[in-house]
């Protein structure tokens, strides 16, 4: 056994107990730890006014459904298809800060630090007055309507007629022709005015006053449809339906695009590049990595949108090397293109098909840029 001390009984040799008060600098740390917690705690709870936008995935448009149905994201039936090769990918860019997804202060510091991503005043992105739901549905029938006019396009890119109609794609919360018209309704006439276009029937609705009832016939699965609509006041006091115009269109072929929960307009360039690869013999790209963003209306044109140095981020980090711009968005490329990344310019669709086949065939050198 240890020797034992006579004065005290305590062990020769075993350990002294150490007093329980903390020295000085054992409180510093300790307090510091606390403040660090608190700063933590308070930046989590205080939500801010700011909208960040970082890279979201990309798609191929060539591939399957990014849901993990490992179905096609585009299947056409009714016309020839043709395999191919190599990738069309659209681009995405994810935003915190919306409506029912505030950011709060580290989030935002952590988006100022990190280049890729970017810092905006909420309202600068989003409605001020709109709801996660009515967002969530304007995303959705935005998506609806570039499908539609990209496979109108591509498919008059092979020769096809594809007559256009304008109809019903929704209804504002304002408007009086809710149980009336309806999503899908075709318009025919608006009074006497036959309808060719958005204009006609903003031009026609001009013969009423603010609240008065117009006549409209449109066509309703097939079978025309005469009713009393009334009418409301729109921007700057012009008469108006409440009604969102979209377009129909008479499709030669069946075309299914499965985008997976991604909303809004600017896949349309990238879903009309895949439609035609497919509907084409050999591979558009060859076996290159190619993506890219626009929205593409009727005619062909490709229009700019949000978010371009995040997707070029995005496309670069899934293995891109090429990336379609919009003309219109170069002013924001500049400067901005990842290493290893070819940005090229591109207007209408018919400015991006002969990209991606200068890209086939090894000529991307010739090529328009940003």
């Amino acid at each position: 056994m240890p020797e034992q001390s006579p004065e005290t009984g305590t062990a020769v040799g075993a350990p002294q107990a150490r007093s329980a008060r903390l020295t000085r600098g054992n409180k510093a740390v300790l307090a510091a730890f606390f403040l660090f917690l608190a700063i933590m705690v308070a930046g989590s709870l205080v939500h801010l006014p700011y909208a960040v936008m970082s890279p979201g995935p990309t798609q191929n448009t060539l591939g399957t459904s990014p849901d993990g149905k490992k179905t096609p994201v585009i299947s056409i039936s009714g016309l020839p298809t043709y395999p191919t090769e190599g990738a069309l990918r659209f681009t995405t860019v994810r935003v915190e800060g919306g409506p029912g997804y505030p950011v709060d202060a580290w989030d935002v510091l952590q988006a100022w630090i990190d280049p890729a991503r970017e810092v905006l005043p909420v309202d600068d992105v989003f409605d001020p007055a709109v709801t996660q739901e009515q967002v969530a549905e304007e995303n959705a029938i935005q998506m609806e309507g570039s499908q539609e006019e990209a496979t109108a396009v591509a498919l008059r890119a092979i020769g096809q007629d594809v007559p256009t109609h304008i109809a019903v794609a929704g209804l504002a919360d304002t408007s009086r022709a809710k149980g009336l018209l309806k999503p899908g309704d075709r318009f025919e006439r608006i009074g006497d005015v036959p309808i060719t276009s958005a204009q006609t029937v903003r031009d026609a609705l001009q013969k009423a006053r603010p609240g008065e009832s117009v006549t409209i016939v449109v066509s309703r699965a097939g079978t025309d449809v005469s009713l009393e609509v009334p009418t409301v006041t729109g921007p700057e006091g012009r008469t108006a339906l409440g009604v969102i115009l979209g377009l129909d269109h008479d499709f030669p072929a069946k075309v299914t695009i499965d985008a997976g929960s991604i909303g809004g307009p600017s896949a349309g360039l990238m879903f009309s590049l895949g439609i035609y690869d497919k509907l084409t013999p050999g591979a558009l790209v060859g076996d290159h990595e190619v993506a890219g963003t626009g929205t593409i209306d009727d005619a062909g044109t490709v229009g700019p949108i949000g978010g371009i140095r995040q997707k070029l981020a995005g496309a670069r980090a899934d293995g891109a090397t090429f990336f379609l711009a919009p003309a219109a968005n170069c002013g924001e490329v500049v400067g901005h293109e990842p290493d290893g990344l070819t940005v090229l310019k591109v207007g209408t669709f018919d400015e991006a098909r002969t990209a991606a086949e200068g890209i086939a065939a090894g000529r991307a050198g010739t090529l328009p840029r940003c």
